[in-house]
């Protein structure tokens, strides 16, 4: 089986596509932001007045690839040139991950099916700049995921 998005060929056309998206349900505001420390994109943006955040990484994407077609002997390129492909493939697929995820989320608000609250509530930022995922977390109001 091959890894989704692993053949993406433009994170450009996927980010205009999100924005066209979220212009279309009326977000007062729309940014990204490459973090190249952490080779991960911000999403944020408004809607309703309520600000939105999200991370997606493509080093974690690098990662699911090179688990799903790892390097051996036999691969023609460096292990490093290996691992720096796998992660701009990343940057590239997170973009389209995104785009389509937006795209089911918004649908299901759009439809009545989910409410924004119920699809964006934990990427909502708190008065102390975190999401709400992110504070639910760091005070350990969620039990620990059991070991898969």
């Amino acid at each position: 089986m091959s890894l989704p998005y692993a053949s993406a060929t433009s994170g450009k056309n996927a980010r205009e596509e999100i924005l066209k998206i979220l212009k279309r349900f009326n977000c007062q505001s729309v940014g990204f932001m490459d973090e190249f420390e952490t080779h991960s994109l911000l999403l944020a943006f408004t809607w309703g007045g309520r600000s939105i955040q999200l991370r997606a990484s493509a080093a974690g994407w690098a990662s699911a690839y090179m688990k799903d077609k790892p390097y051996t002997h036999r691969t023609r390129v460096a292990r490093r040139d290996y691992e720096n492909a796998a992660l701009a493939q990343g940057v590239i697929a997170i973009n389209s991950i995104l785009r389509d995820w937006v795209k089911g989320q918004v649908t299901a608000v759009e439809t009545g099916i989910l409410s924004f609250d119920h699809v964006f509530m934990p990427y909502m930022l708190l008065p102390n700049g975190m999401t709400l995922v992110e504070h639910v977390k760091s005070a350990g109001l969620l039990p620990a995921l059991e070991a898969q």
